[in-house]
């Protein structure tokens, strides 16, 4: 199925536009099990579901994950957790018990299998994998989401559910949904701003044969959609 491209002026319309989709979903569903990206986009898209939508949504209805964490205490300033609980849940009234992070605190191998196992419990089964309603994804200038790295393709194809990555200049250890969890979504959002990330977002769209290096290029649900909300700047021609 080809990617639904979606283009707005500016990253605050594209959080704008994602909003109203998401409370959509929200009001429609009994429960909505996302998982959520960091990122400068999404924390314009969780301030604004904080203010605007505080009072108008079922919160109880949505259920948090995320698509990977740094391994960092839940208190420390890269944690993905805690942009999000200042950005968005200590403004909303979500019960504790439906946020579902990561414990980027413990030991990333252990903290991998333990993920994976919770979504197994948590989430409906399909293909013999757990599956989200909707993942979130950014994507970076190198062509990685999630944290899957253009150095750890690998990831894409494991068996794993949830697996250990390492950023490529930093070292820093992170734990990411694999390939084959992501690509078992119902649906896959890309939420994408920024000139810097042009050239890869039209090498992924165009198919061309450099984008196989990349690993957003890889995101193919294979009975869902994937979406791209992009900025101008972003979309360029596309």
């Amino acid at each position: 199925m080809s990617p639904e491209i979606k283009v707005y002026p500016t990253p605050a319309d594209v959080a704008e536009a994602f909003a109203a989709m998401l409370a959509a979903r929200i009001a429609a569903t009994d429960r909505l099990n996302i998982a959520l990206s960091g990122g400068s986009t999404p924390k314009l898209l969780f301030d604004l579901l904080a203010t605007r939508y505080k009072t108008d949504l079922h919160w109880k209805k949505l259920h948090c994950y995320w698509g990977d964490e740094r391994c960092v205490p839940p208190n420390h300033e890269d944690s993905n957790y805690l942009m999000t609980r200042k950005h968005l849940f200590d403004h909303i009234d979500l019960p504790q018990s439906n946020i579902h992070r990561i414990l980027g605190e413990d030991n990333p191998s252990e903290e991998a299998e333990n993920y994976g196992n919770l979504l197994t419990d948590q989430l409906t089964m399909v293909n013999e994998l757990p599956q989200f309603d909707l993942i979130m994804l950014g994507m970076g200038e190198d062509g990685h989401t999630a944290s899957i790295f253009p150095h750890q393709m690998e990831l894409l194809k494991t068996d794993k559910i949830c697996a250990v990555a390492n950023h490529p200049t930093s070292g820093q250890k992170r734990i990411t949904l694999t390939g084959q969890v992501i690509n078992n979504a119902k649906e896959v959002a890309f939420l994408v701003t920024g000139a810097g990330k042009r050239e890869k977002v039209k090498s992924i769209l165009d198919l061309s044969a450099e984008s196989k290096q990349y690993p957003a290029a890889h995101v193919r649900p294979t009975a869902g959609v994937v979406g791209w909300w992009l900025d101008e700047a972003a979309a360029g021609s596309v």
